[in-house]
């Protein structure tokens, strides 16, 4: 089966975000009031062959801890559809 597998990797809370600071106030100079604290990460979808669900999403989760995601200073979510 063929499933759809969406990845977001973000910044661990906590951790200096330099892109996610000059995107907040990149946003105030252009009048956009309101904006708290913003993190910039990555959004990855791939395709993945799988006998089921589980093995996609466990076949994904093993892609961020080994290339995806850095497990020192990113989190990441795995969606899988299909």
């Amino acid at each position: 089966m063929t499933f759809r597998v969406h990845v977001r990797v973000v910044p661990r809370p906590g951790l200096l975000d330099p892109q996610g600071q000059a995107v907040a106030h990149a946003l105030a100079a252009l009048g956009f009031p309101g904006v708290g604290e913003v993190r910039v990460g990555r959004a990855i979808e791939l395709e993945l062959e799988a006998d089921d669900r589980a093995t996609a999403e466990a076949a994904a989760t093993a892609m961020c801890e080994r290339l995806l995601a850095n497990p020192v200073t990113e989190d990441f979510t795995v969606a899988v559809e299909g």
